[in-house]
Protein backbone atom coordinates (compact mmCIF):
# COMPACT_ATOMS: atom_id res chain seq x y z
CA UNK A 1 0.00 0.00 0.00
CA UNK A 2 1.57 3.76 -1.03
CA UNK A 3 2.42 5.63 1.78
CA UNK A 4 -0.02 8.45 2.66
CA UNK A 5 1.83 11.71 2.78
CA UNK A 6 0.70 14.23 5.67
CA UNK A 7 -2.04 16.49 4.96
CA UNK A 8 -0.53 20.25 4.32
CA UNK A 9 -0.82 22.85 6.76
CA UNK A 10 -3.82 25.19 6.65
CA UNK A 11 -4.77 22.51 3.22
CA UNK A 12 -8.61 22.65 4.11
CA UNK A 13 -8.52 26.78 4.94
CA UNK A 14 -6.97 26.78 1.30
CA UNK A 15 -9.34 25.10 -0.28
CA UNK A 16 -12.51 26.76 1.17
CA UNK A 17 -10.66 30.28 0.25
CA UNK A 18 -10.38 28.97 -3.78
CA UNK A 19 -13.89 27.85 -4.09
CA UNK A 20 -15.05 31.08 -2.41
CA UNK A 21 -12.89 33.70 -4.65
CA UNK A 22 -12.95 31.12 -7.74
CA UNK A 23 -10.18 29.02 -9.57
CA UNK A 24 -9.70 31.68 -12.13
CA UNK A 25 -8.50 34.10 -9.47
CA UNK A 26 -6.80 31.56 -7.07
CA UNK A 27 -6.30 27.76 -7.31
CA UNK A 28 -5.02 25.86 -4.48
CA UNK A 29 -1.45 24.13 -4.23
CA UNK A 30 -1.35 21.61 -6.33
CA UNK A 31 -3.81 22.49 -9.11
CA UNK A 32 -2.93 23.58 -12.92
CA UNK A 33 -4.89 26.79 -13.06
CA UNK A 34 -6.78 26.71 -16.15
CA UNK A 35 -10.63 25.16 -17.32
CA UNK A 36 -10.09 22.08 -15.34
CA UNK A 37 -8.85 23.62 -11.91
CA UNK A 38 -12.37 23.40 -10.97
CA UNK A 39 -12.90 20.04 -11.30
CA UNK A 40 -9.16 19.81 -9.99
CA UNK A 41 -11.07 21.81 -6.52
CA UNK A 42 -13.77 19.69 -6.10
CA UNK A 43 -11.83 16.13 -6.25
CA UNK A 44 -9.00 17.72 -4.02
CA UNK A 45 -12.08 18.57 -1.21
CA UNK A 46 -13.17 15.02 -1.20
CA UNK A 47 -10.15 13.99 -0.53
CA UNK A 48 -9.17 16.27 1.60
CA UNK A 49 -12.69 15.56 3.36
CA UNK A 50 -12.12 11.64 3.44
CA UNK A 51 -9.12 12.80 5.48
CA UNK A 52 -10.28 15.16 7.81
CA UNK A 53 -12.98 12.47 8.70
CA UNK A 54 -9.82 9.85 8.86
CA UNK A 55 -8.28 8.76 12.12
CA UNK A 56 -5.00 11.13 12.30
CA UNK A 57 -2.07 9.69 13.83
CA UNK A 58 -0.89 10.70 17.30
CA UNK A 59 0.85 14.48 16.85
CA UNK A 60 3.40 15.90 19.95
CA UNK A 61 1.05 17.37 22.08
CA UNK A 62 0.40 21.30 21.21
CA UNK A 63 1.94 23.60 24.18
CA UNK A 64 -0.42 24.61 26.85
CA UNK A 65 -1.50 28.31 26.16
CA UNK A 66 -0.32 30.41 28.65
CA UNK A 67 -2.62 31.48 31.19
CA UNK A 68 -5.10 34.72 30.41
CA UNK A 69 -3.16 37.89 32.17
CA UNK A 70 -4.74 38.97 35.52
CA UNK A 71 -7.13 41.96 35.32
CA UNK A 72 -6.78 43.96 38.29
CA UNK A 73 -9.85 45.95 37.80
CA UNK A 74 -12.83 46.08 40.56
CA UNK A 75 -15.14 43.36 38.98
CA UNK A 76 -18.76 44.74 37.97
CA UNK A 77 -21.76 44.23 40.51
CA UNK A 78 -23.75 41.24 40.33
CA UNK A 79 -26.86 43.51 39.26
CA UNK A 80 -24.70 44.96 36.43
CA UNK A 81 -23.19 41.17 35.14
CA UNK A 82 -26.64 40.35 34.77
CA UNK A 83 -28.03 43.63 32.85
CA UNK A 84 -24.79 43.18 30.27
CA UNK A 85 -25.96 39.65 29.29
CA UNK A 86 -29.79 41.18 28.97
CA UNK A 87 -27.90 43.38 26.42
CA UNK A 88 -25.63 41.20 24.87
CA UNK A 89 -28.43 38.59 24.37
CA UNK A 90 -30.29 41.16 22.37
CA UNK A 91 -29.70 40.70 18.91
CA UNK A 92 -31.02 43.26 15.55
CA UNK A 93 -33.89 41.83 14.32
CA UNK A 94 -34.82 39.68 16.93
CA UNK A 95 -37.89 41.30 17.66
CA UNK A 96 -39.28 40.86 14.15
CA UNK A 97 -40.37 44.07 12.59
CA UNK A 98 -41.35 47.42 15.07
CA UNK A 99 -40.26 47.20 18.77
CA UNK A 100 -43.21 48.24 19.91
CA UNK A 101 -42.86 50.08 23.39
CA UNK A 102 -39.93 47.74 24.44
CA UNK A 103 -36.55 49.37 24.30
CA UNK A 104 -33.38 48.20 22.00
CA UNK A 105 -31.26 47.24 24.33
CA UNK A 106 -28.21 46.87 21.79
CA UNK A 107 -28.31 50.68 20.83
CA UNK A 108 -28.03 50.88 24.99
CA UNK A 109 -24.83 48.83 25.10
CA UNK A 110 -22.51 51.72 23.66
CA UNK A 111 -23.99 53.84 26.36
CA UNK A 112 -23.70 50.94 29.27
CA UNK A 113 -20.17 50.03 28.19
CA UNK A 114 -18.82 53.95 28.10
CA UNK A 115 -20.05 54.41 31.84
CA UNK A 116 -18.55 51.12 32.75
CA UNK A 117 -15.20 52.10 31.24
CA UNK A 118 -15.50 55.35 33.12
CA UNK A 119 -16.17 53.64 36.40
CA UNK A 120 -12.85 51.49 35.62
CA UNK A 121 -14.67 47.96 36.22
CA UNK A 122 -13.41 44.82 34.67
CA UNK A 123 -15.70 42.23 32.24
CA UNK A 124 -16.66 39.50 33.68
CA UNK A 125 -14.74 36.19 32.05
CA UNK A 126 -17.81 34.43 31.27
CA UNK A 127 -18.98 37.16 29.02
CA UNK A 128 -16.32 38.01 27.20
CA UNK A 129 -16.57 35.88 24.35
CA UNK A 130 -20.31 37.37 24.05
CA UNK A 131 -18.82 40.81 24.11
CA UNK A 132 -16.37 39.95 21.44
CA UNK A 133 -19.16 38.83 19.37
CA UNK A 134 -21.26 41.53 19.96
CA UNK A 135 -18.22 44.10 18.93
CA UNK A 136 -17.46 41.51 15.87
CA UNK A 137 -20.45 42.56 14.24
CA UNK A 138 -20.65 46.41 15.19
CA UNK A 139 -17.47 48.36 14.51
CA UNK A 140 -18.78 51.39 16.34
CA UNK A 141 -18.90 49.53 19.30
CA UNK A 142 -14.91 48.21 19.11
CA UNK A 143 -13.30 50.99 21.00
CA UNK A 144 -15.51 50.49 24.10
CA UNK A 145 -15.75 46.76 24.15
CA UNK A 146 -11.90 46.34 23.58
CA UNK A 147 -11.23 48.92 26.70
CA UNK A 148 -14.05 47.31 28.67
CA UNK A 149 -12.20 43.68 28.02
CA UNK A 150 -8.70 44.44 28.69
CA UNK A 151 -6.21 42.65 27.92
CA UNK A 152 -7.86 39.45 27.92
CA UNK A 153 -9.51 40.37 24.41
CA UNK A 154 -6.29 40.08 23.04
CA UNK A 155 -5.54 36.43 24.56
CA UNK A 156 -8.91 35.36 23.55
CA UNK A 157 -8.21 36.53 20.18
CA UNK A 158 -5.18 34.54 19.55
CA UNK A 159 -7.38 31.53 20.47
CA UNK A 160 -10.19 32.58 17.65
CA UNK A 161 -9.81 33.72 14.09
CA UNK A 162 -13.59 35.62 14.34
CA UNK A 163 -11.77 37.92 17.18
CA UNK A 164 -8.26 38.71 15.17
CA UNK A 165 -9.79 42.47 15.03
CA UNK A 166 -9.31 42.94 18.53
CA UNK A 167 -5.17 42.26 16.92
CA UNK A 168 -5.82 44.90 14.82
CA UNK A 169 -7.98 47.73 16.91
CA UNK A 170 -4.91 46.66 19.69
CA UNK A 171 -1.76 49.04 19.61
CA UNK A 172 0.96 46.42 18.76
CA UNK A 173 -1.86 43.94 18.50
CA UNK A 174 -1.36 43.64 22.01
CA UNK A 175 2.59 42.90 22.23
CA UNK A 176 4.26 44.44 25.48
CA UNK A 177 6.04 47.53 24.46
CA UNK A 178 9.51 47.97 26.04
CA UNK A 179 9.62 50.23 29.11
CA UNK A 180 10.74 54.16 28.22
CA UNK A 181 14.00 53.54 30.06
CA UNK A 182 15.37 50.47 27.63
CA UNK A 183 16.44 51.94 25.06
CA UNK A 184 17.89 49.02 23.39
CA UNK A 185 14.76 47.61 23.31
CA UNK A 186 13.23 51.07 21.70
CA UNK A 187 15.45 50.85 18.94
CA UNK A 188 15.42 47.28 18.74
CA UNK A 189 11.73 47.17 18.17
CA UNK A 190 11.47 50.41 16.06
CA UNK A 191 13.72 48.66 13.14
CA UNK A 192 12.72 45.35 13.48
CA UNK A 193 8.89 44.96 14.23
CA UNK A 194 5.86 44.97 12.40
CA UNK A 195 4.21 48.05 11.19
CA UNK A 196 1.30 48.09 13.82
CA UNK A 197 3.82 47.45 16.67
CA UNK A 198 6.00 50.46 15.60
CA UNK A 199 2.59 52.60 15.16
CA UNK A 200 2.23 51.57 18.57
CA UNK A 201 5.77 52.09 19.89
CA UNK A 202 5.74 55.39 17.85
CA UNK A 203 2.64 56.92 19.61
CA UNK A 204 3.38 55.57 23.34
CA UNK A 205 6.11 57.60 22.86
CA UNK A 206 4.57 60.40 21.60
CA UNK A 207 1.59 60.40 24.30
CA UNK A 208 5.00 60.83 26.70
CA UNK A 209 7.75 62.48 24.94
CA UNK A 210 7.09 64.43 21.74
CA UNK A 211 10.19 65.41 20.59
CA UNK A 212 11.44 61.64 21.25
CA UNK A 213 9.02 60.03 19.12
CA UNK A 214 9.62 63.04 16.26
CA UNK A 215 13.52 61.83 17.03
CA UNK A 216 13.15 58.11 16.80
CA UNK A 217 10.79 58.47 13.56
CA UNK A 218 13.31 61.12 11.67
CA UNK A 219 16.02 58.17 12.04
CA UNK A 220 14.56 56.25 9.54
CA UNK A 221 12.23 58.53 7.89
CA UNK A 222 14.33 58.36 4.73
CA UNK A 223 13.62 54.69 4.17
CA UNK A 224 10.06 54.13 4.95
CA UNK A 225 7.35 53.22 2.28
CA UNK A 226 5.47 56.13 1.37
CA UNK A 227 2.02 54.81 2.77
CA UNK A 228 4.24 53.83 6.07
CA UNK A 229 5.38 57.34 6.50
CA UNK A 230 1.69 59.02 6.32
CA UNK A 231 0.44 56.89 8.95
CA UNK A 232 3.60 57.71 10.83
CA UNK A 233 3.28 61.65 10.04
CA UNK A 234 -0.50 61.48 11.27
CA UNK A 235 0.82 60.65 15.16
CA UNK A 236 2.19 63.59 15.03
CA UNK A 237 -1.30 65.12 15.15
CA UNK A 238 -0.92 64.59 19.16
CA UNK A 239 1.05 67.06 21.34
CA UNK A 240 1.74 68.90 17.54
CA UNK A 241 3.76 71.98 18.42
CA UNK A 242 6.13 74.64 17.31
CA UNK A 243 9.13 71.92 17.89
CA UNK A 244 7.75 69.92 14.93
CA UNK A 245 7.94 72.37 12.66
CA UNK A 246 11.24 71.65 11.02
CA UNK A 247 10.68 68.00 10.05
CA UNK A 248 7.23 69.30 9.29
CA UNK A 249 9.21 71.21 6.98
CA UNK A 250 11.14 68.63 5.07
CA UNK A 251 8.40 66.75 5.10
CA UNK A 252 7.07 69.25 2.85
CA UNK A 253 9.10 68.22 -0.20
CA UNK A 254 8.67 64.32 0.36
CA UNK A 255 8.16 62.43 -3.17
CA UNK A 256 4.57 61.29 -1.73
CA UNK A 257 1.78 63.78 -2.54
CA UNK A 258 -0.15 62.38 0.43
CA UNK A 259 2.54 63.14 2.84
CA UNK A 260 3.06 66.44 1.28
CA UNK A 261 -0.40 66.93 2.09
CA UNK A 262 -0.55 66.32 5.33
CA UNK A 263 2.46 67.90 6.07
CA UNK A 264 1.22 70.99 5.51
CA UNK A 265 -2.29 70.50 7.04
CA UNK A 266 -0.49 70.11 10.52
CA UNK A 267 1.80 72.71 9.81
CA UNK A 268 -1.38 75.55 9.22
CA UNK A 269 -2.62 74.02 12.27
CA UNK A 270 0.13 75.99 14.07
CA UNK A 271 -0.21 79.80 13.54
CA UNK A 272 2.94 80.55 14.00
CA UNK A 273 4.95 78.69 11.21
CA UNK A 274 6.55 79.82 8.72
CA UNK A 275 4.22 77.95 6.32
CA UNK A 276 1.11 79.55 8.03
CA UNK A 277 3.07 83.24 7.51
CA UNK A 278 3.47 81.93 3.74
CA UNK A 279 -0.38 81.08 3.04
CA UNK A 280 -1.82 84.39 4.79
CA UNK A 281 0.60 86.64 2.62
CA UNK A 282 -1.20 84.96 -0.31
CA UNK A 283 -4.72 84.59 1.28
CA UNK A 284 -4.58 88.08 1.85
CA UNK A 285 -3.41 89.22 -1.23
CA UNK A 286 -6.41 88.04 -3.11
CA UNK A 287 -9.13 89.67 -0.40
CA UNK A 288 -9.93 93.46 0.02
CA UNK A 289 -12.36 95.93 1.54
CA UNK A 290 -13.66 98.08 -1.72
CA UNK A 291 -14.83 101.21 -0.22
CA UNK A 292 -16.58 102.53 -3.57
CA UNK A 293 -19.96 100.74 -3.10
CA UNK A 294 -22.77 102.05 -0.66
CA UNK A 295 -21.10 100.65 1.68
CA UNK A 296 -17.91 98.60 2.51
CA UNK A 297 -17.77 95.47 0.69
CA UNK A 298 -15.27 92.54 0.37
CA UNK A 299 -13.84 91.80 -3.17
CA UNK A 300 -12.26 88.66 -4.09
CA UNK A 301 -9.52 88.45 -6.46
CA UNK A 302 -8.48 84.69 -6.57
CA UNK A 303 -4.99 83.39 -7.71
CA UNK A 304 -4.73 83.30 -11.77
CA UNK A 305 -2.30 80.10 -11.23
CA UNK A 306 -1.06 77.40 -8.97
CA UNK A 307 2.77 78.37 -9.21
CA UNK A 308 5.23 75.54 -7.75
CA UNK A 309 5.40 77.22 -4.20
CA UNK A 310 1.79 77.03 -3.55
CA UNK A 311 2.17 73.33 -4.60
CA UNK A 312 4.85 72.67 -2.09
CA UNK A 313 3.01 74.10 0.83
CA UNK A 314 -0.09 71.51 0.01
CA UNK A 315 -1.98 73.51 -2.25
CA UNK A 316 -3.62 70.96 -4.35
CA UNK A 317 -3.44 72.21 -8.24
CA UNK A 318 -6.09 69.92 -9.81
CA UNK A 319 -9.36 70.80 -9.61
CA UNK A 320 -12.29 68.03 -8.57
CA UNK A 321 -14.78 67.87 -11.57
CA UNK A 322 -17.04 70.75 -11.78
CA UNK A 323 -14.79 72.60 -10.17
CA UNK A 324 -13.40 76.24 -10.89
CA UNK A 325 -9.51 75.71 -10.94
CA UNK A 326 -9.10 79.34 -9.19
CA UNK A 327 -11.94 79.23 -6.76
CA UNK A 328 -10.27 75.71 -5.88
CA UNK A 329 -7.12 77.27 -5.66
CA UNK A 330 -8.65 80.34 -3.46
CA UNK A 331 -10.53 78.15 -1.16
CA UNK A 332 -7.18 75.90 -0.23
CA UNK A 333 -5.09 79.21 0.44
CA UNK A 334 -8.27 80.68 3.10
CA UNK A 335 -8.83 77.68 4.66
CA UNK A 336 -4.86 77.37 5.84
CA UNK A 337 -3.85 81.30 6.52
CA UNK A 338 -4.18 81.74 9.96
CA UNK A 339 -7.48 83.79 11.05
CA UNK A 340 -5.78 86.30 12.72
CA UNK A 341 -4.83 87.98 9.82
CA UNK A 342 -7.92 88.83 8.59
CA UNK A 343 -9.17 91.72 11.08
CA UNK A 344 -5.71 93.68 10.08
CA UNK A 345 -6.44 92.95 6.24
CA UNK A 346 -10.01 94.27 6.78
CA UNK A 347 -9.49 97.40 8.58
CA UNK A 348 -9.54 96.31 11.90
CA UNK A 349 -12.94 94.71 12.14
CA UNK A 350 -13.88 91.70 14.60
CA UNK A 351 -15.11 88.57 13.46
CA UNK A 352 -18.41 88.87 13.47
CA UNK A 353 -18.05 92.22 11.33
CA UNK A 354 -16.02 90.62 9.04
CA UNK A 355 -18.43 88.19 8.59
CA UNK A 356 -21.37 90.48 8.05
CA UNK A 357 -19.68 92.13 4.97
CA UNK A 358 -21.42 92.01 1.80
CA UNK A 359 -19.05 89.93 -0.82
CA UNK A 360 -19.16 91.07 -4.10
CA UNK A 361 -19.81 88.54 -7.38
CA UNK A 362 -20.90 85.93 -5.74
CA UNK A 363 -17.64 84.84 -3.63
CA UNK A 364 -19.50 84.91 -0.58
CA UNK A 365 -20.00 80.99 -0.32
CA UNK A 366 -16.74 80.14 -1.01
CA UNK A 367 -14.94 82.56 1.51
CA UNK A 368 -17.39 81.67 4.19
CA UNK A 369 -16.98 77.87 3.47
CA UNK A 370 -13.05 78.49 3.43
CA UNK A 371 -13.20 80.62 6.61
CA UNK A 372 -15.53 77.82 8.44
CA UNK A 373 -12.74 74.91 7.27
CA UNK A 374 -9.95 77.27 9.02
CA UNK A 375 -12.10 77.97 12.51
CA UNK A 376 -12.80 74.01 12.72
CA UNK A 377 -8.81 73.01 11.74
CA UNK A 378 -7.66 76.15 14.20
CA UNK A 379 -10.09 75.06 17.17
CA UNK A 380 -11.07 79.05 17.25
CA UNK A 381 -13.82 79.86 18.88
CA UNK A 382 -14.50 83.17 18.45
CA UNK A 383 -14.60 82.97 14.23
CA UNK A 384 -17.00 79.72 14.96
CA UNK A 385 -19.52 81.98 16.73
CA UNK A 386 -19.28 84.53 14.03
CA UNK A 387 -19.47 81.83 11.16
CA UNK A 388 -22.41 80.02 13.19
CA UNK A 389 -24.09 83.77 13.38
CA UNK A 390 -27.39 83.36 16.00
CA UNK A 391 -29.41 80.31 15.45
CA UNK A 392 -32.76 81.95 15.79
CA UNK A 393 -31.45 84.48 12.25
CA UNK A 394 -33.64 83.86 9.35
CA UNK A 395 -31.86 81.82 7.18
CA UNK A 396 -31.24 78.55 9.14
CA UNK A 397 -27.98 78.25 8.48
CA UNK A 398 -26.75 81.47 10.17
CA UNK A 399 -24.43 84.26 7.92
CA UNK A 400 -21.43 81.67 7.19
CA UNK A 401 -22.18 77.95 7.33
CA UNK A 402 -22.83 76.10 3.91
CA UNK A 403 -24.34 73.54 5.24
CA UNK A 404 -25.34 71.35 8.61
CA UNK A 405 -22.67 69.60 8.43
CA UNK A 406 -20.47 72.73 8.42
CA UNK A 407 -22.64 74.14 10.94
CA UNK A 408 -21.92 70.53 12.88
CA UNK A 409 -18.15 71.21 12.69
CA UNK A 410 -18.27 74.73 13.61
CA UNK A 411 -19.97 73.72 17.17
CA UNK A 412 -17.55 71.35 18.03
CA UNK A 413 -14.89 73.53 18.43
CA UNK A 414 -17.25 75.14 20.89
CA UNK A 415 -17.64 74.38 24.76
CA UNK A 416 -20.89 71.37 25.48
CA UNK A 417 -22.69 73.54 27.69
CA UNK A 418 -22.32 76.83 24.93
CA UNK A 419 -23.18 73.68 22.21
CA UNK A 420 -26.39 72.52 23.51
CA UNK A 421 -27.86 76.02 24.30
CA UNK A 422 -26.92 76.86 20.29
CA UNK A 423 -28.53 73.75 19.11
CA UNK A 424 -31.50 74.25 21.39
CA UNK A 425 -32.31 77.69 20.23
CA UNK A 426 -31.79 76.51 16.60
CA UNK A 427 -34.43 74.37 17.56
CA UNK A 428 -37.06 76.11 18.82
CA UNK A 429 -36.55 78.30 16.45
CA UNK A 430 -36.31 75.84 13.37
CA UNK A 431 -37.76 73.03 14.88
CA UNK A 432 -36.31 69.42 14.05
CA UNK A 433 -36.56 68.98 10.25
CA UNK A 434 -32.64 70.32 10.15
CA UNK A 435 -31.19 69.93 13.55
CA UNK A 436 -30.44 66.07 13.48
CA UNK A 437 -26.85 66.45 12.22
CA UNK A 438 -26.74 69.35 15.24
CA UNK A 439 -27.97 67.00 17.67
CA UNK A 440 -25.18 64.54 17.20
CA UNK A 441 -22.20 67.03 18.24
CA UNK A 442 -23.67 67.83 21.16
CA UNK A 443 -22.37 66.40 24.61
CA UNK A 444 -24.85 63.16 26.27
CA UNK A 445 -26.62 63.30 28.47
CA UNK A 446 -28.59 66.32 26.49
CA UNK A 447 -28.40 69.21 28.68
CA UNK A 448 -31.47 70.21 30.45
CA UNK A 449 -32.36 73.10 27.68
CA UNK A 450 -31.52 71.13 25.07
CA UNK A 451 -33.66 68.21 26.30
CA UNK A 452 -36.72 70.32 27.01
CA UNK A 453 -36.11 71.65 23.05
CA UNK A 454 -36.38 68.46 21.73
CA UNK A 455 -39.33 67.09 24.11
CA UNK A 456 -41.67 70.55 23.07
CA UNK A 457 -40.63 69.68 19.17
CA UNK A 458 -41.60 66.40 19.29
CA UNK A 459 -44.80 67.50 21.02
CA UNK A 460 -45.59 70.06 18.50
CA UNK A 461 -44.82 67.50 16.16
CA UNK A 462 -47.41 65.48 17.72
CA UNK A 463 -50.37 67.88 18.06
CA UNK A 464 -49.94 68.36 13.96
CA UNK A 465 -51.28 65.25 13.47
CA UNK A 466 -48.31 63.70 11.34
CA UNK A 467 -47.30 59.81 11.41
CA UNK A 468 -44.08 59.89 13.99
CA UNK A 469 -41.74 58.31 11.30
CA UNK A 470 -40.45 61.32 9.88
CA UNK A 471 -38.34 61.96 13.18
CA UNK A 472 -37.55 57.85 14.05
CA UNK A 473 -33.93 59.67 14.25
CA UNK A 474 -34.64 62.30 16.27
CA UNK A 475 -36.56 59.73 18.75
CA UNK A 476 -33.85 57.40 18.62
CA UNK A 477 -31.22 59.85 19.45
CA UNK A 478 -33.40 61.25 22.28
CA UNK A 479 -33.93 57.64 23.49
CA UNK A 480 -29.59 57.32 23.86
CA UNK A 481 -29.26 61.16 25.08
CA UNK A 482 -31.91 61.99 26.97
CA UNK A 483 -31.36 62.83 30.13
CA UNK A 484 -33.03 60.23 32.42
CA UNK A 485 -34.49 62.75 34.81
CA UNK A 486 -36.81 63.95 31.76
CA UNK A 487 -38.73 60.68 31.89
CA UNK A 488 -41.02 62.68 34.61
CA UNK A 489 -42.10 65.28 32.23
CA UNK A 490 -43.46 62.96 29.15
CA UNK A 491 -45.38 61.05 31.13
CA UNK A 492 -48.39 63.19 29.55
CA UNK A 493 -47.36 62.16 26.26
CA UNK A 494 -47.63 58.31 26.74
CA UNK A 495 -51.60 58.40 26.20
CA UNK A 496 -53.29 58.45 22.67
CA UNK A 497 -54.46 61.96 22.39
CA UNK A 498 -57.29 62.94 20.23
CA UNK A 499 -57.00 63.17 16.81
CA UNK A 500 -58.20 66.13 14.75
CA UNK A 501 -59.73 66.39 11.61
CA UNK A 502 -56.44 66.63 9.78
CA UNK A 503 -54.95 64.19 11.56
CA UNK A 504 -53.63 61.30 9.77
CA UNK A 505 -55.27 58.45 10.70
CA UNK A 506 -53.87 56.26 13.54
CA UNK A 507 -50.96 58.98 14.10
CA UNK A 508 -51.64 59.39 17.39
CA UNK A 509 -51.41 56.09 18.26
CA UNK A 510 -48.06 55.18 17.28
CA UNK A 511 -46.61 58.90 18.96
CA UNK A 512 -47.96 57.55 22.09
CA UNK A 513 -46.26 54.10 21.51
CA UNK A 514 -43.50 55.96 20.63
CA UNK A 515 -43.22 58.19 23.62
CA UNK A 516 -43.69 54.99 25.47
CA UNK A 517 -40.71 53.48 24.43
CA UNK A 518 -38.86 56.72 24.55
CA UNK A 519 -40.27 56.91 28.94
CA UNK A 520 -39.30 53.35 28.96
CA UNK A 521 -35.64 53.17 28.02
CA UNK A 522 -35.16 56.63 30.22
CA UNK A 523 -36.15 54.52 33.35
CA UNK A 524 -33.92 51.46 32.18
CA UNK A 525 -30.93 53.58 31.69
CA UNK A 526 -31.67 55.46 35.12
CA UNK A 527 -31.48 51.90 36.61
CA UNK A 528 -28.35 50.59 34.58
CA UNK A 529 -26.85 53.56 36.15
CA UNK A 530 -27.62 52.88 39.75
CA UNK A 531 -26.54 48.85 38.79
CA UNK A 532 -23.27 50.35 37.58
CA UNK A 533 -22.57 52.78 40.95
CA UNK A 534 -23.70 56.04 39.67
CA UNK A 535 -25.61 58.38 41.55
Amino acid sequence: MDKISAPAPDAWEELVTSALLGTARRTPPGVAPGPEAPVALLDAAAVETVRRRAGLRPARAAQRPQPAPEDTRPPLPAAAVRRLASLLADRPGTGGGRRGTAPDLMELLPQWLATANARGYAAPPQLLPALLDAARGRTDLRPAALAFAGSRATWLARLNPDWRFALRATPGGGTALPSPQDAAGVRRLWEEGLFAERVALLSAIRAREPAAARELLATTWATERAEDRLMFLDSLRSGLGANDEAFLEQALADRSRNVRSTAAELLSALPGSALAARMAVRAAACVAVDHTHDRPTTVVEAPHECDSGMERDGVVAKAPSGRGERSWWFGQLVEAAPLGVWPGRLGGRTPEEIVALPVAEDWRNELHAAWCRAAVRQGDAGWARALLGTPAAPEAGGPGAVSLAERARLLSTLGSAERAEWVAAFIATHGLSEAFQLLGVCGVPWAAPLGRAVVDALNIARDAGSYPWSFSGVMGLAERCLDPAEAGRLEGLMAVPDEGEDASPGAGGYWAEAFQRLVTTLRLRAVMAEELGVA
